[in-house]
């Protein structure tokens, strides 16, 4: 097999695995848009926000609050720790690289590797990025959830409180799942044609997550 008829099938792997990834996210922001498919991470940023108002109108429960929202600000720096020192990692042992095959000879080469890579980066800067900003919300979501129930300041800033507690929890989501999307892009670096595979393998566990259950669809829709 020639080198070129390998770095087709490179392409058309790498391409595969994309749009495989790419597809299923499209099919979930469609699905969310739709009131009548409810999904996973709908009920869940419903779940949070309807916490935030029953603790919010419940005495002696502020310090459960804070303790709660501590351990969710707790699971989001972690997840920030990861991205970031997948990120500090994957640019100590690519810069090289994608030096040498931007400029190689004066002629730019852009490689199936290339591509894989810079979608590495991008996926890590985006979890990065979301998981800080998750920190940033539940931060401030604490202080709120501090103030003594019935009080003025907590009265007035209650529905803030539960629109970060929602905020922070769609951004950690993102943040952890573009963790999992790293999973077929590492493998797609390693071995291209194994991309798609794993592509698969990926959104099937994704699917499983995003479903909800028999019991919680009848919690919120009885009539089903």
């Amino acid at each position: 097999m020639s080198e070129a008829m390998i770095e087709a099938i490179s392409w058309l792997s790498v391409a595969a695995t994309m749009a495989i990834l790419a597809l299923y996210e499209f099919r979930f922001a469609i699905r969310a848009r739709r009131p009548t498919e409810r999904v996973a991470r709908q009920a869940h940023e419903t779940l949070r926000e309807e916490w935030f108002a029953a603790i919010s109108t419940t005495p002696g429960t502020e310090v459960l609050a804070v303790q709660t929202l501590r351990n969710s600000l707790m699971s989001a720096s972690v997840t920030a720790s990861t991205a970031v020192l997948g990120l500090v990692g994957a640019v100590t042992l690519s810069a090289p690289l994608l030096r040498e095959s931007f400029i190689l000879g004066g002629m730019p080469m852009f490689t199936p590797r290339l591509a894989l890579e810079l979608v590495l980066l991008v996926l890590l800067l985006s979890s990065l990025i979301s998981s800080a900003m998750a920190v940033r919300y539940y931060t401030h979501a604490g202080f709120i959830g501090a103030m003594p129930v019935g009080s003025e300041s907590r009265l007035r800033w209650t529905a803030t409180g539960g629109l970060y507690v929602r905020r922070a929890g769609v951004l950690y989501g993102r943040g952890l799942r573009n963790l999992i999307l790293l999973s077929p892009v590492l493998t797609g670096i390693v071995y291209p044609f194994a991309g798609p595979v794993a592509a698969i393998l990926v959104v099937r566990g994704l699917q499983r997550f995003d479903r909800l259950s028999k019991q919680t669809r009848s919690v919120h829709h009885p009539e089903a």
